[in-house]
């Protein structure tokens, strides 16, 4: 790796578990502060009181004019994802300030992680578990279940964790389509995958798979008329961002029983202190870990160090992000 001067640049660090300081200190040979970084006041007063010339977080803090304007220092903000919905590109291109991140790290568990929500509300599994913990032992107590081979599962974008889902869906026996105006037809057919439009989705998916990002265009995409396309047996799984999905919609289409379940990782507030959809036998719940395992975790700390070493260095990140990007 480049050399880092170890005094002109500090860094900030979130103490976010997900972050390890150690690699980052492997890393860049330079001085790495731990502060909680995840508030616009608290990510202020750390990298103006160290003098920080790179800051890393998770994704905790809305990344904006009012947080970065006049922290001179900032040469680079690191953050140890995929998404980049909380951080405004623009902003940060504007002020010079370079956003890198951590694409790919966790597309094997985020895919494994649809799977298991999506197969956990097919066949009802948490519900079943919960009567056998209480005492009860009856295959009958829960909602019907159906057969899933032969049905479709429709896609919401088409990027590398879709894809992903695309394959494990398929050794179930099941159809696939996919609705991104970003990816052509004949990627998605590489993939068994059929592209359609919104209306050709509505149509087709007897379930919905969301791994979308959360942008201006996507917020609220999954609506009322998308739930109510789908049949009764219908499962909705969100394993890309919270408010890709209207939360009220899919509150009341499990409520009139026009869909069967939901599993969810991601929330539009997170935690989801409050939201009627905890505590419902026909949603299953995790707290925003679908990314998680140890080493996704390596990956995501190791990625994030060594960008954040280059732009310290005067060279070209691997994974910058600009505004036309995103």
């Amino acid at each position: 790796m480049p050399a880092v001067h170890p005094v002109m640049s500090s860094v900030v660090l979130d103490d976010d578990p997900k972050l390890d300081p150690q690699v980052f200190r492997e890393t860049l040979g330079t001085s790495v502060t731990v502060a909680p970084i995840d508030t616009t006041e608290s990510f202020r007063a750390a990298v103006r009181e160290h003098g920080a010339r790179a800051a890393v977080a998770t994704g905790g803090v809305d990344v904006t004019r009012d947080l970065l304007a006049g922290l001179n220092s900032l040469a680079v903000y690191g953050q140890a994802s995929i998404g980049l919905d909380n951080v405004d590109l623009d902003v940060a291109a504007d002020l010079g300030i370079t956003v890198t991140h951590a694409p790919g790290y966790c597309v094997d568990e985020v895919a494994t992680h649809t799977l298991a929500l999506f197969l956990a509300c097919v066949r009802d599994v948490p519900a079943h578990d919960q009567r056998v913990r209480d005492g009860m032992w009856s295959e009958w107590a829960g909602r019907e279940l159906h057969r899933l081979r032969g049905d479709t599962v429709g896609l919401v974008a088409f990027g590398d964790i879709a894809r992903a889902v695309a394959d494990r869906l398929q050794g179930f026996g099941l159809d696939v389509v996919a609705y991104d105006p970003y990816v052509d037809a004949e990627t998605m057919h590489e993939h068994g995958v059929a592209k359609v439009g919104v209306d050709g989705l509505c149509d087709a998916a007897d379930h919905l798979s969301v791994h979308a990002p959360l942008t201006d265009a996507t917020r609220g995409l999954v609506d009322d008329a998308w739930l109510d396309a789908l049949p009764v047996r219908g499962v909705v799984v969100n394993t890309g961002r919270g408010g890709v999905v209207d939360e009220d919609a899919l509150r009341a289409a499990l409520d009139d029983g026009a869909i069967a379940a939901a599993g969810l990782d991601v929330f539009e507030t997170e935690p989801p202190v409050g939201s009627p959809l905890r505590g419902r036998d026909d949603v299953v719940t995790t707290p925003h870990m679908g990314w998680y395992s140890a080493e996704a975790r390596a990956e995501a700390n190791e990625t994030v160090a060594h960008d954040v070493a280059r732009v310290l260095a005067g060279e070209e990140p691997a994974h910058a992000v600009g505004p036309a990007e995103w």
